[in-house]
């Protein structure tokens, strides 16, 4: 049986950072139309904006034949964003630690570090072509049921 509280966007991007804006900025609009507070908002913007940057850069590598797909659900308790890309994908388990005293003044790998920290869950899946990381926000007032 369907939920008919899903409510559901997908956006199909091309493997470019304008791309990453899209993303964002769908990511706060869903975000302010699931009733989240502004600053959790800004950190689940981000949380966004990291996700699809490593899926333009690191998964597709700027391929213009690979696309990202972002979907975004709100189930009436979690605000479910998935980011999928096309590419070879990455081994999530063993990333380096971004607060290793080796990796401190590194440019990147932060991204993941932000995303587990401003949201409350974060999946990765590999697929037979891609990866797909699912950020989940709990949102307020949710009726849990008991």
């Amino acid at each position: 049986m369907a939920d008919s509280t899903l409510n559901r966007v997908t956006l199909t991007l091309d493997s470019t950072l304008d791309s990453v804006e899209q993303a964002e900025a769908m990511a706060e609009q869903q975000a302010l139309r699931a009733g989240i507070p502004e600053d959790d908002r800004y950190q689940i913007s981000m949380a966004v904006r990291e996700a699809t940057v490593n899926a333009v850069m690191h998964g597709n590598a700027y391929d213009p034949a690979k696309k990202v797909i972002a979907t975004f659900d709100n189930d009436g308790s979690s605000l479910i964003i998935r980011i999928t890309d096309q590419g070879a994908g990455v081994d999530f388990e063993h990333l380096p630690d971004p607060l290793a005293p080796e990796n401190i003044l590194r440019g990147s790998g932060r991204g993941i570090f932000l995303m587990r920290s401003f949201m409350d869950d974060v999946q990765f899946r590999k697929l037979d072509s891609g990866t797909e990381l699912t950020l989940i926000k709990h949102l307020p007032n949710a009726q849990t049921g008991a």
